[in-house]
């Protein structure tokens, strides 16, 4: 078990970069977009690129902000809560959290499947688009073990106190 844990938190590190750098690349190509436009060269395909590196900057600094509880909460109701209520809180919505997010990435993956048998692609480039589903999917699963994580790890700490 600690060694899937470690596995899946070296993903999540190492997604984050990836998601950075489409950050990064999101920057420039609107930059140099903006530069070829105004010079009557404008970059073909560069608002689909752009859309995809959007998708996956999301979808890749998903599992890490989570691991390091980065979403917003209601900290008024929170402080009002014991320790021990909280940790049941936790509990539930991750419980909650991981139910859904299981069945997204499952239907992701699905789609993805889908999209690729049928030959789907980008509108401008024709670039596959099932790819960059199947990655979103991926990195919903890698989400979705994070969240199992936390609530193995609030419960751990619950047991403690």
């Amino acid at each position: 078990m600690n060694t899937l844990l470690k596995i899946v938190e070296w993903t999540s590190q190492k997604m984050k970069i990836i998601g950075a750098a489409c950050l990064v690349g999101m920057m420039f190509l609107t930059c140099t977009d903006v530069i070829g436009r105004l010079m009557g060269h404008p970059i073909f395909g560069s608002v689909e690129l752009v859309g995809f590196m959007a998708t996956l900057s999301v979808a890749m600094a998903l599992p890490y902000t989570h691991q390091v509880k980065g979403h917003i909460g209601v900290e008024i109701l929170w402080q009002i809560f014991s320790k021990r209520m909280q940790a049941l809180v936790d509990i539930c919505t991750g419980l909650l959290s991981l139910g859904l997010f299981g069945i997204v990435a499952w239907r992701m993956a699905v789609y993805a499947d889908t999209m690729q048998k049928s030959g789907e692609v980008s509108m401008n480039l024709e670039l596959p688009e099932h790819v960059i589903v199947y990655v979103m999917a991926f990195c919903f699963i890698v989400f979705t073990l994070i969240i199992f994580q936390n609530i193995i790890q609030t419960i751990k700490n619950l047991n403690k106190t």
